[in-house]
């Protein structure tokens, strides 16, 4: 047990704990994110880099925070699905990408600037270029939300929650993100700094449908303030408020 001296969301008290397996293409679903702006001077590099949030951010931080929120994430889900007398097999795979069409799932690329759950597949896709900007410009509360989202449709696929329109499919995705971060929080397994519920504000402002997109559209996700408002009240009153009844 022990975490990294981290100032932020990454001072954790969990051991590292990273699922293994391989990818296999399935049905396709892809998050349609639009990405945060990315900072000047941005990019992948391996060196460090200031950022308003958390002062130094790397690519091996990044990833580090990746693989602690992964960790915690199989955790928490385990322990949930053991109080209710079930098994939890973990997501198989996390999958970093940096081209489009690099990463295909059912046999259809994934775009850039985005992160995707792939259920026949069972795994997690993400455009890391994307996710470096974001996490050095909003920080790296950005990237427990992020991973947590996605996890939380490996969930709803292993409960069989299917829902007919996108957006409530994915709302509950963010009540679920944030129970599991809130929960995790309140049982001591991860630590907030000053700044990092600000930064998954940032973060939901960032990845919200344009005010004019249909709620009922295919891909949908809801604005800001709807996606705000579900990962909040999740974060605050666990997953009995995410509908999973």
């Amino acid at each position: 047990m022990g975490g990294r001296p981290r100032s932020s969301l990454a001072g954790l008290l969990v051991a590292l704990v990273v699922a293994a397996g391989c990818a296999v293409g399935g049905v396709s679903e892809p998050e349609g994110q639009q990405p945060a702006p990315p900072r000047p001077g941005g990019g992948s590099s391996a060196g460090a880099e200031r950022t308003r949030a958390d002062g130094t951010t790397s690519v091996a931080e990044f990833r580090q925070d990746v693989a602690d929120a992964q960790s915690i994430a199989e955790r928490y889900w385990a322990a949930q699905f053991r109080a209710s007398g079930q098994r939890f097999r973990p997501i198989r795979r996390i999958i970093p990408y940096q081209r489009a069409g690099e990463v295909s799932c059912g046999g259809q690329p994934l775009p850039r600037n985005n992160a995707v759950y792939c259920s026949a597949g069972d795994f997690i896709a993400y455009d890391v270029n994307w996710s470096v900007a974001a996490f050095r410009q909003v920080g790296d509360a950005f990237v427990f939300y992020l991973l947590g989202h996605e996890y939380a449709h490996g969930v709803q696929a292993r409960l069989g929650i299917r829902y007919s329109y996108t957006i409530q499919q994915e709302l509950q995705a963010d009540c679920m993100a944030g129970a599991y971060l809130g929960d995790s929080v309140r049982a001591k397994a991860l630590r907030l700094a000053d700044g990092d519920l600000e930064e998954f504000r940032e973060g939901l402002l960032a990845v919200g449908d344009a005010p004019d997109q249909p709620w009922f559209a295919e891909g949908a996700h809801g604005t800001a303030e709807q996606r705000t408002e579900s990962f909040f009240r999740g974060y605050e009153r666990s997953l009995a408020a995410c509908d999973l009844s």
